[in-house]
């Protein structure tokens, strides 16, 4: 039975629950008119997504655990850092269930695939007859140019069809027929592709991103300072500054303070204007210089914190203060 979802979102606070699959939390960098547009498509097997993201941004995501998740870029003009590393037109992003990091530029246009994890392996046998789990070990992979460009003009053939003709994917037939398809490329591309190899520096870097999230998770309400960060999480303050230019496009504190004014953000949304002080939000959040704080506020946003509190949003419900409650110790290696 086949399903399609489709979204239009206007505030990056609405976004953590956009996909189907994982838990999604946008960081736009710069001012202006934020825009996520979403279409998601379910199969028997195969479930797929193709979104823009108007702004250029960081995105935490972690993906659960029940689905292998693939991702890659349908428009060869956009551009993305995956884990501190830049992902190449035709390469493919393999998502684990696991917190992780991209930087996207403005008019970014991404796609995605997954597939129940426990079916993966049987499908690969089915489709070329071996057993690739140690390939997939590696975060990339880069398929041949035919059979990418192939992958990617069915993927938006299907999306274009559910958009403009979705009682036609409803089909049983045409939805099997399609999944099939989308199944058996998703397969080869993965399984014939190269492994792109993840250097020692790089994995190091993850796990000192997985610390650095760790740690602003766990003092969420009071100012950090950048000395106070690095022995906490036990690393040079060049090395942190390498991991999250890498990894978030910025340095440590600029990612924290952006951070913190979209949790603030989220806390006034979610508040009942009679009974929230925006004081009290904001100082939870470690902002204490209340007047440079509303500048800086109205800068990214907009309009004024009370203006945000007032505003007769959709009440959502409570928003977590990090995106994954995964241990830093999760991300393979570690810092040793």
């Amino acid at each position: 039975m086949s399903w399609i979802r489709t979204r239009e979102i206007k505030d990056p606070a609405a976004c953590h629950d956009a996909f189907v699959n994982s838990d999604f939390e946008a960081f736009p960098k710069e001012t202006g008119d934020f825009l996520c547009k979403l279409i998601q498509i379910g199969m028997d097997r195969v479930w797929m997504a193709r979104y823009s993201l108007s702004l250029p941004q960081v995105d935490v995501f972690s993906i659960r655990p029940e689905r292998t998740v693939i991702g890659f870029l349908t428009d060869s003009s956009s551009s993305v850092r995956y884990c501190g590393a830049q992902i190449l037109p035709g390469d493919i992003i393999i998502n684990r269930a696991s917190e992780a990091h991209q930087q996207t530029d403005r008019g970014f246009h991404g796609g995605t695939m997954s597939l129940p994890s426990n079916e993966l392996n049987a499908a690969v046998e089915a489709v070329v007859g071996c057993d690739f789990v140690q390939k997939l070990a590696k975060p990339i992979i880069r398929p041949s140019p035919a059979l990418m460009s192939r992958l990617l003009k069915l993927h938006k053939a299907v999306g274009q069809l559910a958009h403009d003709n979705p009682e036609i994917i409803e089909l049983p037939e045409v939805c099997r027929a399609l999944d099939d398809r989308l199944l058996h490329l998703m397969v080869r591309c993965l399984a014939e592709g190269a492994g792109v190899e993840a250097t020692t520096g790089g994995r190091r870097h993850d796990a000192i991103i997985a610390k650095f999230e760790e740690y602003l998770a766990a003092h969420p309400d009071r100012p950090l300072y950048l000395t106070e960060i690095c022995a906490g999480i036990g690393v040079a303050e060049r090395t942190l500054r390498a991991a999250c230019d890498e990894h978030l496009g910025m340095g440590p504190i600029r990612y924290l303070t952006l951070r913190r004014m979209h949790l603030v953000r989220r806390a006034l949304l979610g508040a009942e204007a009679k009974e929230a002080s925006v004081t009290r939000i904001v100082t939870d959040h470690g902002f204490w210089e209340l007047g440079r704080f509303s500048v800086a506020y109205r800068t990214i946003f907009g309009e004024s914190p009370s203006e945000t509190l007032r505003r007769p949003a959709d009440r959502q419900a409570a928003y977590r203060n990090r995106p994954s409650s995964l241990p830093a110790d999760a991300i393979a290696g570690g810092l040793s």
